[in-house]
């Protein structure tokens, strides 16, 4: 019995062995911490991830890959939750603290990455992989290309470090892009010091018109007080870390 990608699941099955171990070893959490695999598919991933202690529980959406799971792995070996993680109240099933993982179906990883900052007291670690571009755009720091809503939106709860680079090769069926492995661990930060939902308008009015200085881009949201004179206001999106834009955003706080 083998499992038929669905395209419009956005399924890509790993078949290479030493990756899934080399994203199960890259786990920095302690082993006891529960984890959560979302879209388990075949289980490439999962039988990498059931060896390292802490109970396992694993979401999917598509009955017939959650149908092979139950025909290839012991029952005991980790719980099966027929769910759309992006619904999943985790209160629900989880006590105290797990880390995510899995291969992510791309075509919905932002919205994963959204769901888990709803639940990033809970979420010490997030290990998994991504389209490429999407990881990179994660990871990158301000001054880069790829610098952008995402990054300023995660770095502001989570350090971000791409791990590595898979190829097409090793999906079935192959992906038309490269794939890469990131890894998310929760900071330090308790409280943005602002309305995260207010951080989050600033973020994305800057970054939808990346081009043009602050000055104009956030025109919309200025009071009639701003110091446009602040220097902060002649740069541009990119050019902003996490702690700047915080600091801009506190100063356009209605």
């Amino acid at each position: 019995m083998h499992v038929k990608p669905k395209k419009f699941l956005g399924q890509h099955f790993l078949k290479n062995e030493d990756i899934c171990a080399r994203i199960s070893a890259s786990i920095c959490s302690p082993a006891a911490i529960p984890l959560l695999e979302i879209g388990p598919g075949m289980g490439a991933l999962t039988r990498h991830l059931i060896g390292r202690g802490g109970p396992l529980t694993v979401v999917e959406v598509d009955g017939e890959s959650i149908a092979y799971l139950k025909k290839h792995y012991p029952e005991s070996a980790f719980r099966i939750l027929n769910a759309d993680f992006l619904k999943l109240p985790l209160e629900d099933y989880f006590d105290g603290p797990l880390v995510v993982a899995g291969n992510f179906p791309y075509n919905i990883s932002s919205q994963i990455l959204f769901r888990v900052l709803e639940y990033k007291d809970r979420i010490p670690e997030v290990i998994g992989m991504f389209q490429k571009e999407v990881a990179q755009r994660i990871a990158s720091g301000p001054g880069s290309r790829d610098y952008g809503i995402l990054s300023v939106l995660i770095q502001a709860w989570y350090d971000a470090h791409y791990l590595f680079t898979v190829g097409p090769q090793e999906f079935i069926p192959p992906p038309a892009v490269d794939s890469g492995v990131l890894r998310l661990t929760r900071n330090t930060r308790t409280d943005l010091g602002i309305d995260p939902r207010f951080f989050t308008t600033v973020v994305k009015t800057a970054f939808n018109q990346r081009r043009k200085t602050l000055r104009n881009s956030l025109r919309p949201l200025l009071r009639e007080d701003t110091d446009l004179s602040a220097p902060v206001f002649t740069q541009r999106p990119e050019q902003l870390g996490v702690e700047a834009f915080l600091a801009l955003a506190r100063t356009l706080a209605p």
